[in-house]
C-alpha cells in the first residue's frame, strides 16, 4: 500500500480576537482555514483575563473544524506550528493546572509597578539588555505586580507562559517558551537568552524558577501528545513547532524582511505594530526607553519595533457612535454597513483639518512613549466640521502615529509592507503611505501570522533549507504592486505631524491631571 500524501503544514494563530487554524501546502499556499472568536472579559479595575482551559477548548475545536475542510488532514499534515497573542502572564502549576485567569496584554493593573521600576536606578540597564521598553503589557510587569500585591498567586505557580506556551503545553506536554518572548521581556537580545540584570531590574530574582526552557521552533519540535491527538482529531507523534510571538510571525509572512530590500512592515489591526528588520549591529535604541527588540527566527536578525496599544480599536469605536445615534434614531445598522460607509464619508472630508490622537485603549499607550494615562482626543474643533470629519481624523490619527513610531527607530522606511484587516482599505493604505511618505505594498497573503508560523514549521523539518529560502517561495510571490503616495497628502501631513507630536507631548501632563497623578 502506497505511504499516505504527507503535504500539509498547519499554523495555528490565537490571536486577541481570534483563534484561527489554517492549513497551507508545502508551497506556501493557503488550503483552508477555520477560526472560533476568542473571549476575555474586562473589569473596572483594568483587569482583562482570559480562561486558559477555555482557550486549549477552542483551540482544538479550530483544528477540528479545520479537519471537516481538508480530506484526510489528520495523515497529511507533516508538521503543526503555534503562535498567539504576546505579553501577558498564563500562570501554570501542578499537573499543569493553570492558576487562574491569564492576565492579558490588555490588562492595565501593572501600570503602577511600571512607574516604579521606570524609576529605578537599574531600569537604564534593563532597557539596554532587552531593547524593550517597560509597559503594563508585559509578563515581567505584570509579575512584579503580582509579587506586590497577590504574591499567593505566583506561590501556587510552577510556571509563567505567554498565550502561545499555554497551547503548546496542551499540544506537546512541554513547558517552553520561544526566543522572541524571553528575550524581549526578561533576556537579552543579541544572546537571545534570559539576562541576570534584567530579571533583577524587575525585582524578580527569587522568582526566576517561573521561567521556562527557551525553545527555537525552527530547529526543535516536539511530538504531538495523545492527549492532544484525542482532542484535536490529529495524528500523535505530528512534529509540533513553538512559534515566536503573533507579531513576529506576522511580519515574517506579510514580508518584513526580504533580502536585499530596505523594507519595514507595519499591522494595522486591532493594535499597530511597526517594525524593520535588522542585524543587531542596526538597531538604534532611543533615549526614552520605548520600544521593543524581539528575535526574528531568522540568524543574526532581530526585529526593531514601536507599537501602539490601539489602532482599528479608534476606527471600531468612531463607527460605533455613529451606529449607536442611528439605532436610538430608528435606523439600526450593521458594523459592516458602516465600514461600507467609511470610503465615502472620507472623500467628503478634507485632510489634515483636524488632529487626532489614537489612544484608545484603557491601558494607555506603550509606543513610541509609554503613558498609561494617555487618552484619544480631538484637537481643532470648529462647529463647521462633521461626522466625515471626524472618521477622517481617526484615520489621520492612525497614519499619525504610525511615523511617530518609526521616526522614534531612527529610520523611516523606503518601502512599507502593510498587513492586518485595515490593510484592505485602499483609503486608509493612502493616508498611511503619506503620512510616512513611501510606497507601501500589501501581501495577498490572507492569513500571514499562522504563515509564519507555518513557515517555521517549514524550515524545522526541512521542506526548505532555511528561512532565506521559505521566504522566496512562501512571501515574495504574494506581495503586490507599490502604491506611491499621493504628493499633496505628503505635503499636507508633513505640515501635520510636527502638531500631532508637539500636541501629544503637550497633553500629558493632562492625562495625568485627569487619572489624578497631577
Amino acid at each position: 500500500m502506497a505511504e499516505p500524501r504527507r503535504d500539509i503544514l498547519i499554523g495555528i494563530d490565537a490571536g486577541t480576537s481570534m483563534i484561527k487554524a489554517v492549513a497551507f501546502d508545502l508551497a506556501g499556499r493557503q488550503i483552508a482555514a477555520a477560526s472560533v472568536q476568542n473571549r476575555y472579559v474586562t473589569q473596572a479595575d483594568g483587569a482583562a483575563l482570559q480562561s486558559l482551559p477555555q482557550t486549549w477548548a477552542d483551540c482544538a475545536r479550530t483544528l477540528q473544524e479545520l479537519a471537516t475542510k481538508v480530506e484526510g488532514l489528520a495523515r497529511r499534515t507533516v508538521a503543526i506550528a503555534v503562535t498567539g497573542q504576546g505579553d501577558g502572564t498564563w500562570l501554570v502549576g501542578a499537573r499543569d493546572e493553570p492558576v487562574g485567569d491569564a492576565w492579558l496584554w490588555l490588562d492595565a493593573r501593572a501600570a503602577q509597578a511600571v512607574r516604579r521600576l521606570r524609576a529605578l536606578p537599574d531600569e537604564r540597564a534593563r532597557f539596554e539588555a532587552t531593547g524593550t521598553g517597560l509597559t503594563a503589557c508585559q509578563q515581567g510587569a505584570q509579575l512584579a505586580e503580582m509579587v506586590a500585591t497577590m504574591p499567593e498567586v505566583l506561590d501556587r505557580a510552577e510556571v509563567a507562559l505567554h498565550c502561545k506556551d499555554w497551547l503548546y503545553l496542551n499540544l506537546t506536554g512541554v513547558r517552553a517558551t520561544d526566543p522572541s518572548e524571553a528575550s524581549f521581556t526578561f533576556g537579552n537580545f543579541r544572546t537571545r537568552e534570559y539576562d541576570d540584570t534584567v530579571i533583577e531590574a524587575l525585582g524578580l530574582g527569587t522568582r526566576r524558577h517561573l521561567l521556562p526552557p527557551i525553545v527555537d521552533g525552527t530547529q526543535v519540535t516536539h511530538p504531538l501528545s495523545e492527549a492532544a491527538a484525542a482532542a484535536t482529531g490529529l495524528l500523535a507523534g505530528t512534529p509540533v513547532t513553538l512559534g515566536f510571538v503573533d507579531f513576529a510571525c506576522t511580519a515574517l509572512g506579510a514580508g518584513v524582511h526580504t533580502p536585499g530590500v530596505s523594507a519595514a512592515c507595519s499591522i494595522i489591526g486591532s493594535t499597530g505594530m511597526h517594525m524593520r528588520a535588522t542585524d543587531i549591529a542596526g538597531v538604534r535604541l532611543n533615549a526614552e526607553g520605548t520600544g521593543y527588540v524581539l528575535a526574528l527566527p531568522i540568524p543574526g536578525l532581530v526585529g526593531q519595533l514601536q507599537s501602539n496599544m490601539a489602532a482599528t480599536l479608534n476606527i471600531d469605536w468612531v463607527l460605533r457612535v455613529a451606529g449607536d445615534l442611528m439605532a436610538e434614531m430608528g435606523h439600526a445598522v450593521t458594523q459592516s454597513e458602516l465600514v461600507a460607509r467609511i470610503e465615502p464619508w472620507l472623500a467628503a472630508s478634507s485632510p489634515g483639518a483636524l488632529l487626532y490622537h489614537p489612544y484608545i485603549s484603557e491601558a494607555g499607550e506603550r509606543g513610541p512613549f509609554v503613558n498609561a494615562n494617555a487618552r484619544a482626543g480631538f484637537v481643532g474643533l470648529t462647529g463647521g466640521h462633521r461626522f466625515p470629519d471626524l472618521l477622517r481624523a481617526v484615520i489621520e490619527g492612525l497614519g499619525m502615529a504610525t511615523r511617530d513610531c518609526y521616526a522614534a527607530m531612527g529610520v523611516m522606511p523606503d518601502e512599507l509592507r502593510l498587513t492586518g484587516g485595515a490593510a484592505r482599505s485602499p483609503a486608509l493604505r493612502q493616508i498611511v503611505a503619506a503620512s510616512v511618505g513611501a510606497p507601501v505594498r500589501i501581501s495577498r497573503r490572507e492569513e500571514a501570522g499562522a504563515a509564519g508560523a507555518a513557515m517555521m514549521a517549514a524550515v524545522a523539518v526541512g521542506a526548505f533549507a532555511d528561512m532565506e529560502a521559505c521566504i522566496a517561495g512562501w512571501v515574495t510571490p504574494l506581495l503586490g504592486a507599490l502604491e506611491p503616495p499621493d504628493a499633496a497628502l505628503v505635503q499636507t501631513y508633513g505640515k501635520t505631524f510636527p502638531a500631532y507630536r508637539t500636541a501629544r507631548r503637550a497633553l500629558e501632563p493632562i492625562w495625568d491631571l485627569m487619572a489624578g497623578q497631577g
